[in-house]
């Protein structure tokens, strides 16, 4: 059994809440704490269900053989009705119209404390 760490995040970085026909980007700092994997999942706000798109699943997760991670070792996620020019590894599409959110799943926290030293970073709309 998996111990898990959650981060739910329904607005973006200025308190608005995540528009499914607008781009935004997560950044993931560098070395994500955990022991197993994580994933980032997007949950339709009217059903409260994985959001139903065209895409086969609406993730991004560690043990994705297309993540890309950055130089420095962390990880820009981007979420938009269409992906950004060259950053379509690590998008979840989104609906227009609907709103939604997403949860940062953690499993097996390397440090119980983590918290207070990792944090995700909070979601930019992209302009």
């Amino acid at each position: 059994m998996f111990e898990e760490k959650q981060y739910l995040k329904s607005a973006d970085v200025n308190g608005s809440a995540l528009d499914g026909g607008r781009n935004y980007k997560l950044h993931l700092p560098a070395i994500i704490p955990v022991c197993n994997f994580w994933s980032v999942i997007v949950y339709d706000n009217e059903t409260g269900l994985i959001i139903h798109t065209d895409q086969l699943w609406p993730s991004v997760h560690s043990q994705s053989r297309s993540l890309k991670i950055n130089d420095d070792g962390s990880v820009d996620v981007w979420f938009g009705p269409v992906p950004p020019y060259n950053e379509g590894r690590n998008w979840v599409k989104t609906i227009p119209g609907k709103g939604w959110h997403m949860i940062l799943r953690l499993y097996d926290p390397r440090d119980p404390e983590f918290g207070k030293r990792w944090n995700p970073d909070e979601i930019v709309p992209i302009i």
